[in-house]
């Protein structure tokens, strides 16, 4: 099972529309995770049309139309593997022993709001996700995104993709 992650793509406020690379991924991608500000329905209706599976959440930049069609929290199996999805962690500091303890049970979760990416593990074998931003690099180098695979409750082949600058 390919996996597509991305988070705070602030369409329309910072870009347009998503880049054409990460359509192309949406196309390859069995899942698609969004975790949080979509800033407008519009990419969410489009995401769910193009998306043979969509799993996302709403961030501090979705209002209550957003709200009303997506959680705060969302958890899913994935041919084994537990995944829980949402926007904010809080600070970098304590995040493994924080989530490890807000997210009993999970195998791995992915949170967006810094648009930094990150990939760690808790003590506890949690591995958390932040895929960056498609869209709005603020100090990094790059947008980026991620992808991955999900086997047999495994999850694997987790690349980190930076987008060339638009």
């Amino acid at each position: 099972m390919r996996l597509l992650i991305i988070a705070d793509t602030h369409v329309p406020k910072r870009a347009k529309a998503l880049p054409g690379e990460v359509w192309a991924e949406v196309g390859k991608a069995d899942v698609v995770v969004h975790a949080g500000d979509w800033v407008t329905v519009d990419l969410l209706d489009e995401l769910e049309s193009r998306s043979r599976r969509l799993i996302g959440v709403y961030g501090n930049n979705d209002g209550a139309a957003l709200r009303a069609r997506l959680p705060e929290v969302a958890r899913a199996e994935l041919e084994g593997l537990r995944l829980a999805v949402v926007h904010e962690t809080g600070a970098a500091k304590g995040r493994e022993q924080r989530c490890a303890r807000d997210f009993p049970g999970t195998d791995v979760l992915v949170f967006g709001h810094s648009h930094i990416p990150w990939d760690t593990v808790a003590d506890t074998g949690l591995r958390l996700l932040n895929p960056g931003s498609p869209t709005d690099r603020r100090r990094q180098p790059h947008c980026t995104y991620l992808t991955a695979t999900v086997a047999d409750g495994e999850l694997s082949d987790v690349e980190l993709h930076a987008l060339p600058p638009r």
